[in-house]
């Protein structure tokens, strides 16, 4: 198996973290339905869950929440979806991420430490830290 990858599948991966950043939740399902990984990473660790986390998209997350997304996962800045959703004040995003399991001290900074900062009291209560 190749280690590189050709400019082809490089564009339709780049292809598939625009539809994340911008919100295209039936198109970008369609992709994770035919095979593309849920957990696809591109070169900063940012996961199509992170993306659409971070760009406000609570659909989006949701749809890849029930493909199996991880939300776990972390950018190689150690920050997680749930904390974008609470950075973004995405209310129903922050509550998808959780009930997915989502740990609100995972990550640096954490979804609990993003609120305390940014002096978020709304996100501090979703998160049960109120």
């Amino acid at each position: 198996m190749p280690d590189e990858l050709d400019d082809e599948t490089i564009a339709f991966a780049h292809r598939m973290f625009d539809l994340a950043r911008a919100g295209a939740t039936e198109e970008l399902a369609a992709n994770v339905d035919a095979g593309l990984p849920v957990n696809l990473t591109n070169a900063k660790g940012d996961t199509l869950l992170i993306l659409a986390a971070y760009h406000a998209h609570p659909d989006t997350v949701a749809a890849l929440l029930a493909r199996g997304a991880d939300p776990a996962r972390v950018n190689d800045r150690g920050q997680t979806a749930l904390a974008a959703a609470v950075f973004r004040r995405q209310e129903a995003a922050v509550r998808a991420l959780l009930d997915a399991g989502a740990d609100p001290d995972h990550g640096g900074p954490s979804a609990v430490e993003t609120a305390r900062f940014f002096e978020l009291p709304d996100m501090l209560a979703l998160l049960g830290r109120a």
